[in-house]
């Protein structure tokens, strides 16, 4: 497979805007923003470079995941494959710089999180597959 992957460490910029696509699939999607920091030895300081700012998408469960557990303001760390693509409208043209992730969380550099595992619901009751308590 030739993919772009990359990873993106950056702060959200916007809340996550959850949704489920017309055939029940969840989609999640947010916009960071990225900026580099230089330190600048004439100053002895440092300094910001220019933003860059990334679109998020997510599908699935991580979709739901990153919905529950994601906010503006938050430092994050973003795995995923990267697209870029030509956008126009009538008024205005540009282009769109997206990250399809495949993993994303805070980044612990900046912060401390508590994590909760996902669980699947026990059965009270084991049932052979195609048979029902009744049979």
């Amino acid at each position: 497979m030739n993919e772009s992957n990359m990873t993106v460490i950056g702060t959200v910029v916007q809340d996550p805007k959850f949704s489920i696509t017309k055939n029940g699939v969840p989609f999640c999607s947010l916009r960071v923003a990225v900026n580099e920091r230089k330190f600048d030895k004439a100053s002895s300081t440092w300094v910001d470079s220019d933003t860059t700012y990334f679109s998020i998408t997510s599908w699935r469960m991580l979709a739901e995941n990153i919905a529950q557990s994601i906010s503006k303001g938050d430092p994050i760390i973003a795995v995923g494959k990267l697209r870029v693509r030509e956008w126009k409208t009538e008024e205005k043209s540009g282009i769109a710089v997206e990250l399809e992730v495949v993993s994303l969380g805070h980044d612990l550099n900046r912060g401390s999180a508590q994590f909760q595992r996902n669980r699947k619901p026990a059965s009270s009751e084991w049932e052979e597959p195609g048979l029902s308590a009744a049979s």
